[in-house]
């Protein structure tokens, strides 16, 4: 058997990573802040009882959480990753929440009608209007995993679009997502349209998840609905997409990074009374933390983005998005060993990172997925 005996000691210690912030001081010290004040009683009723916290958005928004791409042209990648990173911390929902907020920002900033990318975008980041992603489906079709499912017909003064979507998040009654559908019947040929849900009977109910149930997911049905010409924001769709998919990505490795904290915190948390034993388990905080802050670093040089990313630029983002989803379990599981019964409580922190992780290994692109587009990117081009 081998044993783990090692520890660091504290002079040595790797020290939590810089999204913490210094409170008060910043924006990310008034985020995290509020994460650590309002976020931390709220997170088991949203994990337990589907509580959709947009209270706590419009909190974070004042904050300055989506100041980031206030910059149209330029938005700081940067700290809105260490926002994200922040909010998953202390409640992968809710940092899952934020991503899918940012994510429908960046639609909205290179909408060319200033009704979106002006009006609606400020309102947006002022957490006025809410409003999600549906580019799971198009990111699914565009890798070849499955068909794309909402299809758009040209009428006069827009398009009419049919079709399903089974899940997208952040979305209710009188807000809206991005969405894709393809054109005139061709896979390859593509719209990204801002879809508002204004009219009843475009939203069912999903099926109960295990985690997850305070994102406000629904299931999207459209029969001949009608996007006007002012809610267009690219057609065709496929440059737009190809380079949404940087930040897309970018921000998401900032839910892993925060959920892999929020399990290093669990495990230093029982150090004292636990140490004692817990020295025999692998993946001890000292190590993770250090491979966390490996890999923060690594997502933030990325955050840079070249004015010509490559091929080996996209592959890296793959890459680092994969390995945040495996560090992230690994780190949730290692938590939950480390507090033994108190952590398998279903109200306890890292019984719901463990299913924070999952999903973050799971959602839009999975492993499998990020694994697949890997290879295939390895052989080829990087498509225009």
């Amino acid at each position: 058997m081998t044993q783990h005996l090692s520890k660091s000691s504290p002079d040595m210690r790797p020290s939590a990573p810089h999204f913490a912030g210094k409170e008060g001081n910043n924006v990310l010290g008034r985020i995290n802040q509020i994460a650590t004040d309002r976020l931390t009683e709220l997170a088991v009723k949203i994990d337990l009882e589907g509580y959709y916290p947009l209270d706590i958005l419009k909190d974070l928004a004042d904050a300055g959480l989506f100041s980031p791409f206030s910059n149209r042209a330029n938005p700081d990648l940067v700290q809105a990753i260490q926002g994200v990173a922040s909010v998953s911390r202390v409640c992968g929902s809710t940092g899952f929440l934020v991503w899918c907020h940012m994510a429908c920002a960046l639609y909205l900033t290179a909408a060319p009608e200033a009704a979106l990318h002006d009006t609606l975008l400020r309102q947006h980041l002022a957490a006025e209007r809410f409003g999600g992603t549906a580019l799971s489906n198009p990111i699914k079709a565009q890798a070849g995993i499955e068909k794309i499912a909402l299809h758009a017909t040209p009428v006069s003064g827009g398009y009419t679009v049919s079709g399903t979507l089974p899940w997208v998040s952040h979305i209710a009654p009188g807000q809206y997502c991005g969405a894709v559908a393809s054109l005139n019947g061709h896979e390859t040929e593509r719209v990204l349209f801002l879809l508002r849900f204004d009219k009843p009977d475009m939203l069912f109910k999903c099926p109960h998840f295990s985690g997850m149930e305070g994102t406000s997911t629904w299931g999207i049905r459209l029969e001949n609905h009608f996007i006007p010409d002012r809610d267009v924001i690219a057609a065709p769709a496929g440059a737009l997409l190809q380079h949404i998919r940087i930040p897309f990505l970018l921000l998401q490795c900032g839910m892993a990074v925060g959920i892999i904290q929020g399990a290093i915190d669990s495990m230093r948390a029982v150090e004292r009374p636990l140490g004692h034993v817990n020295q025999y388990l692998e993946d001890r905080p000292d190590s993770v933390q250090a491979e966390l802050n490996d890999l923060l670093e690594r997502v933030l040089k990325l955050a840079r983005i070249p004015k010509n990313p490559g091929k080996d630029y996209f592959l890296n983002i793959l890459d680092a998005r994969e390995q945040g989803s495996e560090l992230a379990l690994r780190a949730a599981q290692s938590a939950l060993l480390h507090q033994g019964a108190r952590g398998y409580l279903s109200s306890a922190a890292p019984q719901r990172r463990m299913r924070e992780a999952q999903f973050v290994a799971i959602v839009t692109p999975a492993i499998k997925h990020l694994r697949s587009e890997m290879t295939q990117l390895a052989k080829e081009e990087l498509p225009s």
